[in-house]
């Protein structure tokens, strides 16, 4: 009988043959030896236990650093032909100060110039890079890949990453100005203190942190649509107010589940943050089939839905679904009256207590191998209905009955999700994301 093994990464359980684990433990060796190798736990059904066998390594000799457009080259490239004292008029007519945008773009170079010098006097090759020449043909090339920016940089440099043996380490070069919580602590461990980090690493005073990410894997039509960068997005269709439920449309659309759509593809980027599924004007009402971990499918109509990682929960899932604490003291006063409670309502801080601990059931760890998904303003009549508008998941099917709809990653690279497109999302062990922890 064949046996098999826990593979455990930081609570992410793969189960595969021990040959097999070993040999994506030996992947790209060769050029960089990061260790990953965790705990086998025994057969499958064992209870986990789970570990760090080794002190982890970090000693890549092929690093990208991947640098954010500063808010000064991006004016500069929109008034390209524009002499600098000319910018600096155009500048200040929008109401913008000069002379800040020039001295973050100063100090955003700074900080690239000395974590290059660095990593070149410690033996690592480095290549800098900005968001059109980050490619797969780079990350080929590299062994470690370091953002200098904010969330944002991160998250565009995340969602290139394919494999779990591409380490990324995210450095927050404007401490002041950017909050950057998916980078590296910025009172401690920003971009001014790179060498400090530096030393960290090469002497394995870290631990690897795993972030889970959503795979999508698009059928029907658009499946093989290129991705459109969000500020790019063009409405491309007239409104379709009344016409989105003529009788044509609906008899000839085929149920969510009907065989007959053999084009798959599994788009070439992962969402670490969330994913998006709408139609592209706010005001518009999406349509759209929704079927939840295997359940029958369900018409639905709403704002659209998104669908978060435990990195995500703590962001636009968060603040689409939290409540505030006159929500909960009027729920409360209601729930006096209507069940004959005894709710302290003019307690503040117990309504505060309560507020806090419905808002942080809202948020669960990165590591954790589901999705949270919100149906977003939801319809719900004689027609349509919503059986659970807020859930968790491990897979999650919607089909597009929309007219000019995208399907958003991360806020930042969009697809077509237009009448007949299929998408499928799910979390795989294989696509977690390695990070660093310092503390």
């Amino acid at each position: 009988m064949n046996k098999r093994v826990i593979f455990h990464i930081n609570k992410l359980y793969i189960n595969e043959n021990v040959r097999d684990i070993v040999q994506k433990v030996k992947l790209k060796q060769q050029r960089c030896s990061f260790s990953f190798v965790r705990y086998f736990s025994g057969l499958v059904g064992n209870k986990d236990k789970y570990g760090d066998v080794e002190t982890p390594i970090f000693r890549p000799k092929r690093v990208v650093i991947l640098s954010r457009i500063t808010r000064y080259e991006f004016e500069k490239i929109r008034y390209k032909d524009a002499a600098e004292d000319q910018f600096k008029a155009k500048m200040q007519r929008k109401r913008s100060d000069y002379q800040t945008l020039l001295e973050r773009h100063l100090k955003h170079y700074s900080c690239v110039e000395n974590m290059t010098k660095l990593l070149n006097e410690n033996g690592i090759e480095t290549k800098v890079v900005k968001r059109p020449q980050y490619t797969k043909e780079v990350l080929d090339w590299a062994d470690a890949v370091i953002t200098a920016g904010g969330d944002g940089t991160f998250l565009d440099a995340a969602s290139k990453i394919l494999t779990v043996d591409m380490p990324i380490i995210g450095l927050n070069t404007d401490p002041d100005r950017s909050e950057g919580q998916l980078c590296l602590s910025k009172e401690k461990y920003s971009a001014l203190h790179f060498d400090k980090v530096l030393n960290l690493l090469l002497n394995g005073d870290f631990r690897w942190k795993w972030r889970q990410r959503i795979r999508i894997t698009m059928s029907g039509y658009h499946a093989s649509d290129n991705p459109i960068e969000l500020s790019d997005q063009q409405l491309h269709y007239l409104e379709h107010r009344y016409t989105e439920h003529v009788a044509e449309n609906e008899v000839c659309s085929r149920p969510l589940f009907m065989k007959g759509f053999s084009h798959t593809r599994v788009l070439p980027v992962r969402a670490l943050n969330e994913v998006y599924l709408g139609e592209c004007l706010s005001s518009r009402v999406s349509y759209y089939e929704f079927s939840v971990d295997g359940s029958p499918s369900v018409k639905e109509k709403s704002s659209g839905v998104t669908v978060c990682t435990g990195t995500g929960s703590t962001s636009w899932h968060f603040h689409i679904n939290q409540l505030t604490p006159e929500s909960v003291q009027d729920i409360l006063n209601i729930a006096n009256m209507e069940g004959q409670c005894c709710y302290p309502t003019s307690d503040n801080d117990y309504v505060e207590t309560v507020t806090r601990a419905f808002n942080n059931s809202l948020i669960f760890d990165p590591s954790e191998p589901y999705m949270g998904y919100t149906v977003r303003d939801p319809i719900v009549n004689g027609v349509f209905q919503v059986p659970s508008p807020r859930g968790k998941a491990k897979r999650l099917v919607v089909g597009s009955r929309m007219w000019d709809a995208s399907l958003v990653l991360d806020g930042g690279c969009s697809f077509r999700f237009n009448d007949g497109a299929i998408a499928t999302m799910e979390i795989f062990p294989e696509d977690a994301l390695r990070t660093v922890q310092l503390d």
